[in-house]
């Protein structure tokens, strides 16, 4: 594994990895070429989302027993202010453009909308019961968040901040994530144990994808987090306590392979050359690390208690 693993790490880009790690209140901080943790940074209680400013200069992180989100920078791993969100913060997304900030507050059944720069709440969009997953078309123009209790997406206008339909799917929805081209909506449901792929124009589901995987049961397969190569063709699917990632044809929406990675695998995250996948692993509290290419686990690095979400910036 050593050998072939030096052999990706010679042609890739270097680039720093950002984990939360939720029961240590921390963020572990992951050379690329190295692999190994290079810092650890506190931050508020519970962290749990995680994303970056386009130019990689704050990180952005769910404080969700504070209710707040820290903005921390990365050049000094300091947290430098905090933004207000509603209570218990989850998952959260940027807009393309790098603001404003769209936070799923769990506790209160709201999507709120912050600007980064000023601080303001410029909307408060009420959703379903226990709103998690959080996506964006390319564009910036529909936001999607996922209502764990209600299992439905709602979509939303980001010029309105009104909803504009809403898609029922399986139990438990967690993550949404567009497709690159915009054309396609996937959306993990943990309880309900498959992905729907939902075709955002005419915001109906036009596959489900199921797993199984032997010598694993059933109610042990739980999808949660999601990510797609920009060209379209694969998909790749955390499936929690089944401690596998599943890798997906995207283009014929099958599943081609399951890889075992750590215990309760949560989030996923690519390096921007997709040649890098990582995932979370809460409960043997790791990361492994994927090579996209050739759909196989290379290495899994030690983080913090219970790691969380993920998110990849430059060096």
């Amino acid at each position: 594994m050593g050998v072939v693993w030096l052999g990706v790490a010679a042609d890739a880009s270097a680039y720093t990895i950002y984990v939360s790690n939720e029961k240590d209140n921390t963020v572990s901080v992951i050379d690329s070429d190295k692999l190994a943790v290079v810092a650890t940074w506190k931050v508020g209680r519970r962290p749990r989302g995680v994303t970056l400013s386009p130019d990689g200069k704050w990180l952005y992180v769910c404080a969700s027993d504070d209710n707040r989100i820290d903005v921390v920078d990365t050049a000094t791993g300091k947290v430098v202010r905090n933004l207000r969100s509603g209570p218990d913060p989850e998952l959260f997304i940027l807009h393309p453009k790098g603001n404003p900030l769209y936070i799923a507050n769990e506790d209160d059944n709201m999507v709120t909308v912050v600007d980064v720069a000023s601080n303001q709440v410029l909307a408060e969009i009420p959703v379903g019961v226990e709103p998690e997953g959080m996506g964006i078309s390319p564009d910036g123009a529909v936001l999607v968040n996922t209502s764990e209790t209600t299992n439905m997406a709602h979509f939303i206008d980001t010029a309105s901040h009104k909803i504009v339909g809403n898609v029922l799917v399986d139990a438990r929805p967690r993550v949404a994530e567009f497709s690159a081209d915009g054309n396609r909506l996937w959306v993990s449901s943990e309880v309900g144990g498959t992905v729907s792929v939902i075709d955002p124009a005419s915001r109906k589901v036009i596959k489900k994808i199921g797993f199984s995987i032997p010598g694993i049961s059933k109610e042990a397969i739980q999808p949660v987090g999601v990510r797609l190569t920009r060209d379209g063709r694969r998909a790749f699917v955390a499936l929690g306590p089944a401690n596998r990632v599943a890798v997906i044809n995207a283009e014929t929406m099958e599943v081609e392979k399951y890889l075992l990675v750590g215990q309760r695998v949560w989030q996923l995250a690519m390096t921007p050359d997709e040649r890098l996948l990582i995932s979370t692993n809460g409960i043997s509290s790791d990361i492994s690390i994927i090579d996209v290419d050739a759909a196989k686990v290379l290495k899994s690095v030690k983080v913090g208690g219970y790691p969380w979400g993920v998110a990849v910036g430059p060096k």
